[in-house]
């Protein structure tokens, strides 16, 4: 019993003296987006990239005016239950890819006015540089 009281006493102290034993047990998981939008929006681009050519082709025969009425409808049928709603690019949002923000972006950088301003200001982006009068 003494025996086990001091490998449990060496093991603690060794834990306590050493903090990168303990923190690499404990720390958070997290995914490489900021928040549920971004994962969602990610979710998205890649189901939309997964299906731009069947749905590309679908959508071409559906609006072509030689074709008969009723392969029409049957493209149309099959769009539905083949392809699925979220792969429409009006889906898309154009994200700030720090901060999630879905308004004020800057199409060229994919980030927010706020975000491009502070990398701007800071030298941060290649080609970009603050007017100055």
């Amino acid at each position: 019993m003494a025996a086990l009281k001091s490998s449990f006493s060496i093991l603690s102290n060794l834990l306590s003296n050493n903090t990168n034993v303990t923190l690499c047990c404990f720390q958070q998981i997290r995914n490489k987006y900021y928040g549920r939008w971004m994962i969602r929006d990610a979710k998205r681009r890649r189901m939309a990239k997964e299906y731009a050519d069947e749905r590309l082709r679908l959508v071409a025969m559906k609006r072509n005016n030689i074709l008969p009425p009723e392969i029409i409808e049957d493209v149309a049928k099959e769009i539905d239950e083949k392809i699925p709603r979220q792969t429409a690019l009006r889906q898309l949002t154009p994200r700030c890819i720090l901060t999630s923000r879905a308004r004020g972006n800057v199409k060229k950088w994919r980030v927010s006015r706020f975000i491009f301003r502070h990398l701007s200001d800071y030298n941060k982006l290649a080609g970009v540089q603050r007017a100055l009068w």
